[in-house]
């Protein structure tokens, strides 16, 4: 069976990356490039994984899509990472508060996520 990443990050350039390094076994990768766009995807896809940028444009950051989809009962079992270039103790301990399974401190390396994604993954199989 597929299991469904969800990348939600506003730059171009590095959702390609996240792409291309975890566009490999079984896995169908959708993109969003906003908060909001996630969120409304990850309600139609329901992702085993979330893969979600902390600071992006718009009307929703990546803490509060994290605790949106935590929140809600249908996206229950979602596991949800966030990427983010802030890797301040403030930071992370924000980012358990909203409910997040994983924290990545940019620049992260393709090993490191390989890694983080297979044990969600496979946590939750």
């Amino acid at each position: 069976m597929k299991r469904k990443i969800l990348i939600v990050e506003d730059q171009t350039d590095l959702r390609k990356l996240v792409r291309m390094t975890l566009e490999f076994g079984d896995v169908e990768i959708h993109e969003a490039e906003n908060g909001a766009e996630g969120l409304r995807l990850a309600g139609e896809l329901r992702p085993d994984l979330v893969l979600l940028d902390v600071m992006m444009p718009g009307a929703l950051d990546g803490y509060q899509v994290c605790q949106r989809i935590k929140a809600d009962p249908r996206l229950k079992g979602v596991k949800v990472v966030l990427l983010t270039a802030r890797g301040q103790q403030t930071d992370l301990e924000h980012g358990q508060k909203v409910g997040s399974d994983a924290y990545l401190v940019k620049p992260f390396s393709p090993l490191e996520l390989i890694d983080k994604v297979e044990e969600l993954i496979t946590a939750s199989a």
